[in-house]
């Protein structure tokens, strides 16, 4: 069973606190409800309640690893900046395209409906697909190259899962579809893989 947001925060953070400290001090403090809304009236959609509810917890981080195996998250403004950005760049190509099947491994190079929250400093994003069909809310790798790929581990199928196996993963130090939570300097996360 899967953890809540708030469950699984609080155990990543726990974990945080007493092995890597500096990681846990990027950490950024809640969102304002007014800064959400205003992101959700540029996107033209509600963000889904996991995020909100992950956002009202912390709003982003700044550029530390938290996610496996390199990613940071996206403070409010920065979700709908990288959006924008997305839409400015991939946006003629989304007019009458073909987005394949939403249910795939690969998705198109990019959907006005996915939501970045996670970022790796090199243009990539983790995305929460909000197109509707059976698997929406699964988390996908929004590659700046490559378009954007789906995993099948369990680990990508909601926000909710990624951050219950994040923790699980710090709590145990067991690898995590493949990588593997380590204090740098016993004070910032990183992952092996």
């Amino acid at each position: 069973m899967t953890s809540s947001i708030s469950e699984s925060w609080a155990r990543i953070e726990r974990w945080l606190a007493r092995y890597t400290p500096r990681t846990f001090a990027a950490l950024g403090p809640p969102a304002e409800y007014s800064a959400i809304a205003a992101a959700e009236q540029v996107i033209g959609e509600p963000f889904p309640e996991p995020l909100v509810e992950s956002l009202l917890r912390h709003n982003g981080m700044g550029h530390r690893d938290l996610l496996p195996p390199f990613w940071s998250l996206l403070e409010v403004e920065n979700i709908t900046r990288a959006w924008q950005t997305r839409m400015k760049i991939y946006g003629d190509e989304l007019e009458g395209s073909e987005e394949g099947d939403p249910e795939g491994e690969y998705g198109p190079w990019w959907h006005a409906r996915w939501i970045p929250f996670a970022f790796d400093g090199a243009g990539d994003f983790l995305i929460i697909d909000q197109r509707p069909h059976r698997r929406r809310g699964r988390i996908g790798n929004a590659d700046h190259e490559t378009g954007c790929s789906f995993s099948p581990h369990p680990m990508w199928a909601s926000l909710p899962a990624l951050l219950d196996e994040t923790a699980t993963a710090l709590e145990t130090g067991k690898a995590v579809d493949g990588y593997l939570p380590v204090a740098v300097d016993e004070d910032e996360l990183d992952w092996d893989f």
